[in-house]
């Protein structure tokens, strides 16, 4: 099959179009014709060699665990699914390829295109694993950096789905988008506690931090205390006491039917900032390492 593979770290241009032995569903596992395949901020990161020691990778590697398509093979064990469903989900072993094998998966609702399913699976188990860590409910307000992005723009829908208020950092050309999701938006950097007091002078409860661009003192400040506080991109976080999650335990699975559900209700949308060609990836690399992406970049698998 044609799959997208680094053999080293480095640069986008590491990562090469090639011919590799199709995987194949196990026990628990279903295999998909893939469709779309999610490009997130931690894959250039891997990529590069940034989280090598957090997160190593056996090379060569095929890149990215975000994935939509068809399934066209069932493993033994695995129920609730038939050959020619419609899912979204996480690859195992990497989604930029023609197939793909998933073991957390849900059904895509007919209306959602390859390209918004394939953005979902990362982006909304991420912020569902945040929120709880957090304890969002009904009655809390909610301040998240960096809530134009994949992660941030799913964030601040389920803290409104539950109840929260929501206020949000972005760049001011972001600031209606976040406004249509029901958020109060603000800019961030130097100012911000005083912004964010002007807007809720008894200050947010909680704080999710998407953007790791060293807000983390802010952001405790503003809620009165580092366990108020989680983070999922500053990896300066226990020198502040502040909880860093990278999916390593209480994954939020669950979510994706979840979503799935509000998605058909007109209750929840991730937005897909562009799409490109499987041969084009280093260009959405480069795109998600520049930063400031409102909503998701896929790779189009043909």
């Amino acid at each position: 099959m044609k799959a997208l593979q680094f053999a080293e770290y480095g640069d986008p241009e590491v990562m090469h179009v090639v011919a590799v032995e199709e995987p194949h569903a196990g026990p628990g596992q279903i295999r998909i014709a893939v469709r779309a395949a999610g490009v997130n901020p931690v894959d250039w990161k891997i990529r590069s060699g940034l989280l090598r020691g957090m997160m190593p990778v056996a090379l060569p590697c095929i890149p990215g665990s975000d994935v939509a398509g068809v399934v066209d093979e069932v493993g033994d064990q695995t129920t609730g699914v038939s050959v020619g469903d419609e899912v979204f989900g996480f690859a195992i072993g990497g989604a930029s390829a023609q197939y793909a094998v998933l073991e957390h998966f849900a059904a895509k609702p007919s209306a959602m295109s390859w390209a918004e399913a394939a953005g979902l699976p990362v982006a909304v188990e991420t912020a569902t694993r945040a929120l709880n860590l957090l304890g969002v409910a009904e009655g809390h307000t909610l301040l998240v950096n960096g809530a134009a992005g994949g992660v941030g723009a799913a964030a601040v829908q389920r803290a409104r789905a539950r109840g929260a208020q929501v206020i949000g950092t972005a760049s001011e050309g972001n600031h209606e988008f976040l406004r249509s999701l029901g958020v109060t938006p603000t800019t961030y950097g130097d100012g911000l506690v005083q912004r964010v007091r002007a807007i809720a002078p008894d200050g947010p409860d909680l704080a999710l931090d998407t953007a790791g661009r060293g807000a983390l003192p802010d952001l405790i400040e503003i809620t009165g205390g580092a366990d108020r506080v989680v983070t999922i991109a500053d990896y300066e976080a226990p020198r502040y006491g502040v909880r860093l999650t990278s999916g390593g335990e209480g994954r939020a699975f669950q979510a994706l039917a979840h979503v799935a559900q509000l998605f058909e209700q007109g209750r929840f949308s991730l937005p897909v900032a562009r799409t490109y060609a499987l041969a084009d990836a280093h260009q959405a690399h480069r795109t998600s390492e520049e930063g400031h992406v409102r909503g998701k970049l896929v790779l189009l698998i043909d």
